[in-house]
């Protein structure tokens, strides 16, 4: 027979299950595709030692290879200039350490810069230290910017390693010392 005053799913009329409901609703951005979670992240460093007082790092670029497995297809490199697998909100952190001996340094610092029409680049974000003057002191230094991507052809980053005087920037191949992190954190 039929039963009055049940909704479906087994419970009276004007009572509704919200756990369901979201669980439900996450299921179904799932399967569509609309909620993707995080579809890129990468992680690149230095692997040479360097010394300078003002430079766009160039060379010596690797992905992180350390117990690390990049989600999504990752970023691609030329020349220190990066260029992203696909439009979106990314966050965007770069970080060196950099030491001078016997020398006080007022400043060391990295500096995230950005084109929007693959050509000229503007200072996004940059952060600074100074090192003690002593025999083995290092300053390290660290920029985040958020960088809407909506043109994977023109919207690129590329990192400076800066100082008061010339400094002997840390790197390695088995370490994060000096790198950049790519989060793709949402659809622009």
């Amino acid at each position: 027979g039929t039963v009055t005053g049940i909704s479906v799913g087994g419970l009276p009329d004007g009572i509704v299950d919200t756990d369901m409901l979201a669980n439900n609703a996450v299921t179904a951005a799932k399967s569509s595709g609309s909620a993707k979670g995080i579809t890129q992240a990468d992680q690149w460093r230095v692997t040479s030692v360097f010394d300078t007082q003002g430079a766009t790092v160039e060379s010596n670029w690797e992905r992180n290879d350390t117990d690390f497995a990049l989600i999504g297809s990752g970023m691609t490199q030329s020349s220190g200039i990066f260029t992203f697998p696909e439009t979106g909100i990314y966050s965007v952190k770069f970080m060196a350490s950099g030491y001078k001996s016997s020398a006080y340094v007022r400043y060391v610092g990295v500096v995230i810069q950005a084109t929007v029409n693959n050509s000229s680049y503007s200072t996004r974000s940059e952060a600074y230290n100074s090192i003690s003057d002593d025999t083995s002191a290092y300053a390290m230094a660290v920029a985040e910017c958020i960088f809407d991507v909506t043109d994977t052809s023109t919207h690129k980053v590329r990192f400076r390693a800066e100082g008061e005087s010339s400094v002997t920037w840390s790197a390695s191949s088995n370490a994060q010392i000096m790198g950049a992190t790519f989060i793709r954190l949402g659809d622009t």
